[in-house]
């Protein structure tokens, strides 16, 4: 497995052996020593989300109990964002994409205090995610995908949003007990 930095401290893009012949492939798509050996704290829930084109979920996170999640894609194509939402942190307000298909099977590790997002690039997609904490509906919070600040990149035009999502205020918005130290 080939393992590397993101540009956001914390972040890590895995890229699994992926052996390949004639039938198809196989890879390893989780092994808690593995993982625990990078330093991720243990994995409580998995989640799994299937999406159509043009669909954009997030940018979400929880707080309190902040999430942990390592993402990969196993059917289709999305485009996945972080957002540092760490106050005290250097890169506080930016923001990493990184493509994320059953192609390139690339999975990417995102910590604690980080608010995530994707949108779905191909027909459909079937995103899964392990988390290192449980949901809590009441902890669950945001940020508008499209803030001015933030000034994402998003690889489509017409996004299709939840009526959640569409309220979702401006990082500058939140308020300081809604972001991490």
């Amino acid at each position: 497995m080939k393992i590397t930095a993101g540009p956001l401290s914390g972040l890590l893009i895995l890229e699994p052996n992926v052996f390949k012949d004639e039938r198809g492939y196989f890879y390893e798509v989780f092994q808690a020593k593995r993982y625990a050996e990078m330093g991720m704290p243990p994995f409580v829930q998995d989640n799994f989300s299937h999406s159509t084109r043009n669909i954009i979920r997030g940018l979400h996170f929880q707080k309190p109990h902040p999430q942990g999640k390592l993402v990969y894609v196993t059917q289709g194509h999305v485009f996945d964002v972080a957002v540092d939402i760490r106050k005290s942190s250097a890169t506080f307000g930016k923001w990493f994409g990184i493509h994320l298909s059953d192609e390139n099977h690339i999975q990417l590790y995102i910590p604690p205090g980080f608010a995530h997002g994707f949108c779905t690039l191909s027909d459909e997609a079937n995103f899964n995610y392990k988390c290192t904490e449980y949901y809590f509906p009441e902890s669950e919070t945001g940020i508008a995908y499209n803030d001015k600040q933030l000034n994402i990149a998003w690889p489509v035009e017409n996004p299709i949003l939840s009526d959640k999502d569409k309220k979702l205020p401006c990082l500058h918005e939140c308020e300081n007990d809604r972001l991490f130290a």
